[in-house]
């Protein structure tokens, strides 16, 4: 009897939605295009928002427990600024409703126009919703937003431990608002990266990664290393509080990206987008196994023994490195590119601790090098690519973002500070910018 209610039941919300999806011919209408390529985006995008909660677990796992609680605070404060800033100006400086500002009238151009981001009228018809375009404006808006705050939470991991919470929120509306749309339109919304250069990147190795990658690497620089990082020609390692938080929060970025290169197919109305998003997310996640197996492999040959926290940062860079061009791979290539990114890693950690560069989680290696690795690696499967196409915007995008970050950074370094006082570093940013402790009973 409860089968018989069940195929029912099923039976019943099948049928409008097949009547729904066929015309003559059996081909999905332009309304169910609509509707499927928006329900993308919107499943897409809180996966991706679900990223966020890896960023703040994977970070407040690898910073010392004196600083756990400023770490998860930067990481709410950073998703909120992001949102406010990429609403007010990012949005529409990313994907301009009107005219280029600087370039040609139609695509090509520099700058995109300074407004809100406008979302369609309530309960908007089918037929407005043949002038919106293939999907949902708000939906597009949702999704592309949290790409932004995923750049954002980059930087926050390598500067931890040591920076102001509020000079950090500073550069962060900056990047948000300004930084990151400025360039990401330069390829993502018909700029001249992608008309002038034919610059591949699908999800985002250089438009988000290494945008990341070079704030943060700015940031560190100017910031200096964490007191007693490295002394007398040593390098001291300063051990993380929590590595099965650091091990969740690796798992929680993984399932995001799932939705960070799957939405990026930006369609889900055919027979083909659908199989793409198959394969996007199926080459996405060999990658970062490939990532993961290298890191474990390499630290055992080179150290000896295997290292979590460079295994974790392996699949990450897996995965940052598929970004560039998820689609076009096989399995077997997927998995090369995600290793090359895992053993990145693992030579990239200690040459930035050669150089005094005191990244803490590791950020720059997994989101610069592996999202450089990535963009280039677009070569070896889509045919489309060249490698004046590649390099160059690498080298822009580089430039533009290292040198504006400098920018920023400098001038809140000589204004408002961003570093605190060396005794509060010792005694941890909890108590010195929060007043409330992550671990008490452990801490005091």
């Amino acid at each position: 009897m409860f089968k018989a209610i069940l195929g029912a039941v099923l039976a019943i919300s099948i049928l409008p939605v097949s009547a729904l999806a066929q015309e003559a011919g059996g081909e999905p209408s332009a309304h169910t295009v609509f509707v499927f390529n928006t329900l993308l985006f919107l499943i897409c995008g809180f996966l991706v928002f679900w990223m966020a909660a890896g960023f703040a677990m994977l970070e407040a796992g690898l910073v010392r427990s004196k600083n756990v609680t400023t770490q998860l605070t930067k990481n709410v404060g950073l998703f909120a600024v992001a949102a406010i800033m990429y609403w007010l100006v990012g949005y529409n400086l990313m994907y301009p409703l009107g005219d280029w500002l600087i370039g040609s009238d139609e695509a090509g151009g520099y700058f995109g126009a300074i407004g809100f981001a406008v979302l369609e009228a309530v309960g908007v018809s089918a037929e407005q919703a043949d002038d919106i375009g293939y999907a949902s404006t708000g939906s597009d808006y949702f999704f592309q937003l949290m790409f932004c705050a995923a750049t954002a939470s980059i930087v926050s991991g390598a500067l931890a431990e040591r920076i102001k919470v509020w000079p950090f929120l500073i550069f962060t509306a900056i990047l948000t608002g300004i930084i990151y749309p400025i360039q990401a339109s330069w390829k993502w919304g018909a700029g001249f990266l992608d008309s002038q250069f034919g610059f591949l990147d699908f999800a985002g190795s250089t438009v988000v990664h290494s945008v990341g990658g070079w704030a943060a690497l700015a940031g560190v620089i100017f910031l200096g290393a964490r007191s007693g990082k490295y002394k007398n020609g040593k390098v001291t390692p300063f051990l993380g509080s929590n590595m099965p938080l650091a091990t969740l929060g690796t798992f929680i970025l993984w399932i995001g990206w799932f939705g960070f290169n799957g939405g990026s197919q930006l369609a889900l109305g055919s027979v083909g987008d659908a199989a793409d998003v198959s394969r996007i997310f199926a080459n996405t996640n060999m990658a970062a196994v490939a990532g993961a197996l290298a890191a474990m492999i390499i630290t055992q040959l080179v150290y000896g023994r295997m290292d979590l926290t460079i295994i974790l940062n392996g699949v990450l860079a897996g995965l940052v490195a598929i970004t560039a061009e998820p689609l076009t791979p096989n399995l077997f290539q997927a998995l090369i590119i995600g290793a090359i990114g895992g053993a990145i890693v693992v030579f990239g950690v200690p040459l930035l601790d050669r150089l005094k560069i005191d990244d803490v989680v590791g950020a720059i290696p997994v989101h610069l090098f592996a999202g450089i690795w990535g963009t280039l690696a677009v070569l070896i499967t889509n045919p489309e690519a060249t490698l004046y196409g590649q390099v160059v915007p690498i080298i822009i995008v580089g430039v533009a973002v290292f040198g504006s970050s400098c920018v920023v950074w400098a001038i809140l370094k000589h204004t408002v500070g961003i570093r605190v006082d060396e005794e509060a570093e010792i005694n941890g940013l909890d108590h010195s910018e929060m007043g409330v402790e992550a671990y008490p009973e452990f801490t005091n």
